[in-house]
């Protein structure tokens, strides 16, 4: 399945950032992402950030230790750059892929706006595709955003009853609640989840 189409196509998202009108962009790694990986003990973990933007969690693995992340996105205008910034490191793998056609094996994916930035219709197939991207007892953890947006998205919104509801068959609820440590922007309007494969 493609992500191409309104809102979604590799155009739309490499015009962002070469415009630079990435608004969404809040220029550090995410304080919940951040207090997350810093519990993390086995820095050999494969890790995968899909819609990975300019990727200041990864930065910031790669600052802590972490041997095995992988980012990925459609826009090749960020892509070139990442390549660029990381291209003396041997850590992380920088792909410009569309998530629904990655294959691969990993033991944590980490969600930072890229979940928002689906068109809606496309949740249960990012529901699956997660799934199936982890190993066995393999984890989705990150923010979703608890709230509905007033204008058309990205990104686009949802509620903690309407997540429960697309994840329930797929995965079991580790952590599952309101983020205490949202960025500023992003305060009272954040879900923190822990998600485990089944």
């Amino acid at each position: 399945m493609s992500t191409s189409g309104s809102f979604l196509s590799s155009e739309f998202w490499d015009n962002q950032y070469k415009a630079s009108t990435t608004g969404w962009d809040m220029g550090e790694v995410s304080p919940p992402l951040k207090k997350y990986i810093d519990q993390l003990r086995d820095k050999n973990i494969r890790i995968l950030i899909p819609g990975c933007g300019n990727t200041y969690e990864a930065e910031y693995l790669l600052e802590k230790g972490f041997t095995n992340v992988t980012v990925v996105d459609i826009a090749p205008t960020l892509i070139n750059k990442l390549k660029e910034k990381f291209k003396n490191n041997p850590h992380i793998t920088i792909l410009l892929a569309d998530f629904f056609e990655l294959k691969g094996e990993y033991n944590l994916i980490l969600e930072q706006t890229f979940f928002c930035a689906l068109n809606p219709e496309l949740r249960n197939a990012y529901c699956n595709k997660t799934h199936s991207l982890l190993a066995k007892n393999g984890k989705l953890a990150g923010v979703l955003f608890n709230k509905i947006f007033e204008k058309d998205g990205p990104p686009f919104g949802g509620t903690k009853e309407s997540y429960e509801l697309l994840f329930k068959n797929k995965f079991e609820f580790v952590v599952f609640e309101n983020c205490y440590n949202s960025h500023p922007k992003r305060q009272d309007s954040e879900l923190f989840i822990i998600l485990k494969r089944k």
